[in-house]
């Protein structure tokens, strides 16, 4: 298993050694994997986002002979 290290400050190391109970290493693997599985989200959702972006210009642009005035009128006065 490859081993990283990791810096804290003095403080933050009297802390860890006052609770001696706690296995660190678990502590920082599993936030290391909880923030690549945000990561791994957060850039599914970007290419979501961009896709629907794409979408939504498509629908946004003009139809060709059709004026929402113009139907709204004729809704408006076929009631």
């Amino acid at each position: 298993m490859p081993i990283i290290t990791v810096r804290i400050d003095e403080d933050m190391k009297r802390m860890m050694d006052k609770l001696r109970h706690i296995n660190w290493s678990e502590v920082i693997r599993n936030a290391i994997s909880k923030r690549i599985e945000e990561e791994m989200r957060r850039k599914i959702d970007r290419r979501r986002l961009l896709w629907a972006s794409t979408i939504t210009d498509t629908l946004r642009r003009r139809g060709v002979g059709w004026s929402s005035v113009e139907e709204i009128r004729r809704w408006r006065e076929s009631r």
